[in-house]
């Protein structure tokens, strides 16, 4: 019953938000420098992020040291933000709770269902904090393993990234929604269209720059003017085309030039040392898509 109790009150407060998936700074040697995230957290904070999604995906989280991983969290939590933590095994899930973070996500882990259960068993233990379940399009849940895991009493939540899956997207936020739990997109390439799904909180990389573009989505599907909403999804579709391509994990460095752009992100911070080779004018053709978008502004509607 504690599990389900704080899970479930996690959830409560956590519904209708926008977490932002911020990058990692990280400097033109690859070393992670988290002493300087502070003004870029609350850039996007400012921006409209609600919360922090720290050393998730876009984060490189899988990367980093248990003593960058605490920086990135204070920096989150100065800046204001409600803060979830991505995390692989059960001594991420003690960092994560030590530096304070609210709930952590949890990285998919391979085996049958049983192994899957055991591991969430240990994340709960190790941390005590609520359990944000994880369908990635790299390594998706089996139908009966993502069944039991919508179940488990500690999975508050469950982020869907099925990147081109729309029935498989479709489908299980209908299954997370029907067993009370908290459908998260995780949907970049098709934000507006999960929303209309039943996703109702998201957690996204594609608002680790340009965060307005995917606060305009939600606060518009909220409200009663639909064309509003039609026009700024296809705004934040075509900032998707422009970032979440092929070589799709070249998404993280492509968003942290576009945090350099906005000048939210150092100039001399904007390398991730995990990214994909990409084509050599790859930079000028994404910062185009942006400041096109930037420029592009919705016209007035009448009143």
């Amino acid at each position: 019953m504690e599990w389900f109790g704080r899970a479930r009150e996690w959830a409560g407060q956590a519904r209708g938000r926008l977490y932002s998936a911020p990058a990692t700074p990280f400097d033109a040697a690859g070393v992670a420098r988290p002493e300087f995230a502070g003004d870029y957290f609350r850039a996007l904070v400012a921006a409209g992020a609600d919360g922090l999604a720290i050393a998730a995906h876009t984060g490189r989280g899988p990367h980093l040291s248990a003593a960058v991983r605490t920086e990135l969290i204070h920096a989150a939590r100065r800046a204001g933000a409600s803060t979830v933590v991505g995390v692989a095994n059960a001594g991420e899930a003690r960092v994560a709770a030590d530096a304070g973070a609210e709930a952590v996500l949890v990285f998919p882990v391979p085996g049958d269902t049983s192994a899957v259960l055991r591991h969430l068993d240990e994340l709960w233990t190790a941390a005590e904090l609520p359990l944000i379940a994880f369908d990635l399009y790299t390594t998706p849940y089996p139908d009966s393993t993502f069944a039991a895991v919508v179940e488990h009493p500690a999975v508050a939540a469950v982020k869907l990234a099925r990147l081109s899956e729309a029935i498989a997207c479709q489908d299980r936020i209908a299954l997370v929604r029907n067993r009370g739990k908290l459908a998260v997109t995780g949907e970049d390439r098709m934000f507006g269209a999960s929303l209309t799904w039943g996703a109702e909180t998201a957690l996204v990389g594609i608002a680790a720059a340009a965060v307005s573009l995917t606060r305009a989505v939600l606060d518009t599907f909220s409200g009663p003017d639909l064309p509003a909403f039609l026009e700024a999804t296809r705004r934040l579709d075509a900032f998707a085309a422009a970032t979440f391509r092929e070589p799709f994990d070249g998404y993280v460095q492509r968003m942290a030039w576009i945090a350099g752009a906005e000048g939210i992100l150092p100039t001399d911070l904007l390398t991730d040392p995990y990214a994909p080779p990409l084509p050599g004018d790859e930079k000028a053709r994404v910062l185009a898509a942006f400041h096109r978008l930037a420029t592009d502004q919705p016209p007035a509607r009448a009143s």
